[in-house]
């Protein structure tokens, strides 16, 4: 793409209302506007071009973005040190367990001693529902708190690495991937997108990619599909908020116990295994109770429930009755003959779409950068046209 290409992609970022974006944490999708989400996604995709075209895209000669994961990562993780060094942030992890936090530091606190020269803080937490969430709203408060009061210089604001309740970063990937595989926002109205659970050899898996899936993809007018055994059900309000969101935008929202009927004409596949929302609130409760002889038997208990569903599988056959479909995944699958003996995928199903789900993967690191430079940057357009004007060189 030419410079005078990604100018006019510029200039058809500056006709969406993203003002509210400025200085705001990105906690869960369906907070933002549509406009919003569509200027974070034609960001990433500027962002991206300004790259390729050997473009330093950074915005910041110092500071650093502060990442804390409670739960393991891989993609998440560099994703997030990733676009932070893209705008030009050093990346440092906090490590509770090396951290004054093991001496009952409070978050109030914790979160103003790391970030006298922090510009951002990703956060995944998604191991204890109800919880996650709640924690980093808690962080912003107190951020936000310091920078009212001075104590800080600038307000450093979150990113959702995964919740409980919502993996944003995940979810804008997705939509990236689903625009550019079809064509545009437009081309998406109607067509048919199956969260479907599937099963996998482990439990206790969040409940936040399904919620993050639905909650955004409910907003464009697609035929969402969710689809799980009975008793696998996602939080209740979060089915509620699709079913809602679909009706406003024009699109539709059904929920059904059969994987086959759910991949019947559908456009888009996305199978993930997840734990049911009862065995996710008992984990919580057995896990804060300390309770491992509890945690044991549950996991038992859901692994045996689990494995009366061994044929949600997304295989060659299901695929056959859908409208040509796209397969889609967070990644890592659970790949049937590869990585376990029984998974979500077939392993020629996986390998048709390999290359599609890491190009999804791909656009992670983008959508995070966006994000933060919206939420920095008061007049993003004008930067960005600073930055292609002075056009330094990411390498020589």
């Amino acid at each position: 793409m030419s410079i005078e290409e990604i100018r006019e992609k510029i200039k058809a970022l500056s006709t969406l209302k993203m003002e509210n974006l400025y200085q705001s944490d990105l906690l869960l999708t369906w907070e933002k506007s549509v406009e919003e989400i569509k200027a974070i996604l034609n960001l990433a995709v500027i962002l991206r071009k300004i790259r390729d075209a050997n473009i330093s895209p950074r915005i910041f000669d110092s500071g650093i973005g502060v990442s804390i994961f409670k739960d393991n990562s891989t993609r998440t993780r560099f994703s997030f040190a990733s676009a932070c060094n893209l705008l030009g942030l050093a990346v440092q992890d906090l490590d509770e367990k090396k951290s004054q936090i093991a001496h009952g530091e409070t978050v109030r606190e914790t979160a103003n001693m790391i970030s006298f020269l922090t510009e951002v803080i990703g956060i995944r937490d998604d191991i204890f529902l109800g919880e996650g969430h709640r924690y980093m709203e808690n962080v912003s408060k107190a951020v936000r708190e310091g920078y009212e009061e001075g104590v800080l210089p600038q307000l450093p604001i979150l990113v959702n690495l995964q919740s409980d309740v919502d993996h944003p970063t995940q979810s804008l990937a997705d939509l990236a991937h689903l625009v550019s595989y079809f064509g545009g926002f437009e081309k998406l109205r109607g067509k048919r997108i199956v969260m479907s659970w599937a099963y996998s050899p482990s439990y206790g898996k969040p409940l936040s990619v399904p919620q993050g899936v639905i909650g955004l993809m409910s907003r464009f007018g697609m035929d969402v599909v969710l689809a799980y055994p009975e008793g696998y059900h996602l939080i209740p309000e979060i089915e509620e908020l699709a079913r809602r969101q679909s009706e406003e935008s024009g699109g539709n929202f059904t929920v059904t116990n059969s994987m086959k009927d759910a991949f019947k004409s559908a456009d888009i596949v996305y199978p993930k295994s997840w734990a049911p929302f009862s065995v996710m609130e008992e984990r919580t409760r057995l896990l804060k109770a300390g309770d491992t002889d509890g945690l044991r038997e549950l996991e038992k208990q859901a692994l045996e429930n689990n494995k009366k569903f061994m044929d949600w599988e997304c295989t060659e056959d299901l695929m056959s009755y859908t409208n040509d479909a796209l397969y889609m995944h967070c990644l890592p699958a659970d790949i049937s003959g590869v990585s376990c003996e029984h998974g979500e995928v077939s392993s020629s199903v996986f390998e048709r779409f390999r290359k599609q789900t890491y190009l999804e993967a791909g656009y992670k690191p983008y959508v995070i950068a966006a994000a933060i430079f919206l939420s920095k940057i008061e007049n993003p357009v004008e930067v960005l046209k600073a930055i292609l004007d002075r056009a330094p060189w990411r390498s020589f």
